[in-house]
């Protein structure tokens, strides 16, 4: 089955002035085979996506970072954050949505919205799932949520919760699909997380 090329992205209205295209630090060594991805489309605040990588890294999934971005992805950024764990991270930046569709099956991927019907803990997760995320203002784009309607998933809260912090709602997320591969025998339940 081919997959039709994905929406053309309007032009953007983000809050966020768009980063300047940085080279990423070196590449390193795979430090694991990941489980998961874990998709933040243009993400806005740095310390929101560095627990982001955190949990990526305890569960052995990739985070992916579309561009926009509202800050620098560098080794002085990195260093100066103190995020000494995101040398074991397997991540990845790509400068849009179509870069990410051409690098990941995003039809097949899982979108978290405050606006979707289905819970996220209603669907049964497989090993190379794609958890897709939008950004702390404006979550992601009617465009995105549309095209994938079907695959939207929320996190249920309280009425007066508008929402969970970007990287908590991660977590919940891809600690479900961990949980559901422990419980089925797909990952060792003593198995160490570091």
């Amino acid at each position: 089955m081919t997959s039709q090329p994905p929406p053309a992205e309007p032009p953007s209205s983000s809050p966020a002035t768009p980063s300047p295209p940085v080279p990423a630090p070196a590449p390193v060594p795979a430090n694991y085979t990941p489980r998961m991805h874990i998709v933040l489309f243009q993400p806005e605040i740095p310390p929101n996506t560095g627990a982001v990588g955190r949990t990526c890294v305890a569960v052995a999934a990739k985070l992916w970072l579309v561009r926009p971005l509202g800050f620098r992805v560098d080794e002085k950024t990195l260093r100066r954050a103190g995020l000494d764990y995101w040398r074991h991270l397997e991540w990845e930046v790509v400068d849009d949505w179509r870069a990410l569709a051409a690098a990941l099956p995003v039809d097949r991927a899982w979108y978290f919205t405050k606006s979707a019907r289905h819970s996220y803990a209603d669907v049964e997760y497989r090993f190379g799932e794609i958890l897709v995320f939008g950004s702390e203002t404006t979550g992601l784009p009617p465009w995105i949520l549309e095209a994938h309607a079907e695959r939207t998933l929320r996190i249920p809260t309280r009425p007066q919760v508008r929402s969970l912090n970007l990287s908590n709602s991660v977590a919940v997320a891809a600690y479900e699909a961990d949980r559901q591969w422990r419980r089925a025998g797909w990952l060792d339940a003593d198995e160490p997380r570091t």
